[in-house]
């Protein structure tokens, strides 16, 4: 797995807090977000087992952390476990139950600091929003942040031992959950897993828990309206026509914005160097793992082979979520009547990124020539069919068979 593609993947984070957990102690605070079931528990609970009698792991959505000295019970238990064989290790799981964390943290954090006593910790989160918010707000230079987001396909290949081929397979038709791969032969149980585990949590608890929805009802029907349309440009007020709760323009952006900080759907912005024509134009809806669409969107896996159009848009949705999902910045551009499918910013480089699952021609190029006509800094990149590079290379456009994309990122 190369570096570019691992920054958010679980074996990079592991990795990661590996090392971090090798430094003295008390450092600062590693706090760990991402979606629901891409494995921060297995995480933790792996960290838990290489620490040994060290580490004291605790899961805060029991209903037993809600009890009276529960928190001062982990500390207190963590700071035991400090001694010759090395510092005393916390792991406390979906922190973002308890009430008040980022404060309780922090205090805890601090009397560490100040006693020097021998302890990490480490807390975890299945969203970004107040997990991400609460601590900036209160824990400022006492904290690192780490995402482990939605997998790549590549990580199937470490850590399920598929083929390179078989994992790009699952990553478009199914999706990345590595709890769901087992459950791949059972077609309900597989589509109940992703529903009732993932899904139904997230928007239904994680989300309202979180941030205040003022319109629970609006939400689910924007979020589903969204996995509808995936990889495709909707206007705020064709997203409005369609839902029986109107509400105004501004709530469904706002609920937009709340399920991509949930993982779920990202409104791509476009590419635009004047501000107020980038907040004017439409948002590109992309479903930031597959396993949603093949659930509950438009579709399903056993129709990709004979709908072209169905299989262009979950394949171009994989590409775009892809780069997401691996901390680029993305957008898109459109100049009517031409469009590039995305636009990356990030450690990546700069691409401008056109998919074409089928066979093109020189005009399918315009969009991606022009873009990059007038924004020099980006590259242009075709992802394609391995064998049908030929046509774009003569063009002076970089290509890379899209299946080769999503297992390694895009060529140096």
């Amino acid at each position: 797995m190369t570096d570019k593609v691992a920054q958010r993947s679980y074996s990079a984070v592991l990795e990661t807090l590996r090392q971090r957990l090798s430094e003295p102690a008390p450092a600062r605070v590693q706090i760990l977000a991402g979606p629901r079931q891409v494995g921060k528990t297995h995480l933790l609970r792996r960290l838990k087992e290489e620490a040994g009698e060290r580490a004291v792991y605790a899961a805060a959505d029991v209903p037993e952390a809600a009890s009276t000295g529960w928190w001062e019970l982990q500390w207190r238990e963590a700071e035991e476990r400090a001694g010759p064989d090395g510092p005393g290790v916390l792991l406390m799981d979906e922190i973002h139950y308890l009430r008040d964390w980022s404060r309780r943290l922090k205090a805890e954090h601090d009397a560490l600091v100040a006693r020097d006593v021998q302890v990490h910790v480490v807390v975890s989160g299945s969203s970004s929003l107040k997990l991400g918010w609460g601590a900036r707000e209160s824990m400022a230079g006492r904290f690192e942040r780490l995402e482990l987001r939605h997998w790549p396909a590549s990580e199937l290949v470490a850590q399920f031992g598929l083929t390179p081929e078989r994992a790009v397979e699952i990553a478009v038709e199914f999706g990345t959950y590595p709890g769901a791969v087992a459950l791949l032969g059972e077609p309900e149980r597989w589509r109940s897993y992703v529903r009732d585990s993932i899904v139904e949590p997230a928007v239904g608890r994680d989300i309202q828990a979180l941030a205040l929805v003022r319109k629970p009802a609006l939400l689910r029907a924007v979020f589903s309206i969204a996995v509808g349309h995936p990889a495709e440009i909707v206007s705020l007020q064709k997203l409005r026509a369609g839902l029986d709760d109107a509400g105004a323009l501004e709530t469904i952006a706002q609920y937009l914005r709340l399920l991509e900080d949930a993982y779920l759907v990202a409104p791509l912005s476009k590419l635009a160097a004047n501000a107020t024509r980038r907040r004017a134009a439409p948002p590109k809806l992309v479903t930031l793992n597959q396993g949603i669409l093949a659930a509950l969107g438009a579709g399903s896996p056993p129709e990709l082979a004979s709908d072209r159009a169905l299989a262009g848009r979950w394949i171009e949705n994989a590409c775009i979520a892809y780069a997401w999902n691996a901390g680029q910045e993305v957008t898109y551009w459109r100049a009517e009547p031409l469009e590039v499918d995305m636009v990356t910013d990030g450690s990546w480089g700069r691409w401008a990124v056109e998919v074409k699952t089928g066979a093109y021609a020189v005009g399918d190029l315009s969009g991606l020539l022009e873009c990059c006509r007038r924004y020099p800094d980006f590259r242009p990149l075709l992802l394609c069919r391995e064998g049908d590079e030929a046509l774009a290379r003569r063009m002076g456009v970089s290509t890379q068979p899209w299946r080769t994309y999503l297992l390694s990122g895009p060529p140096e």
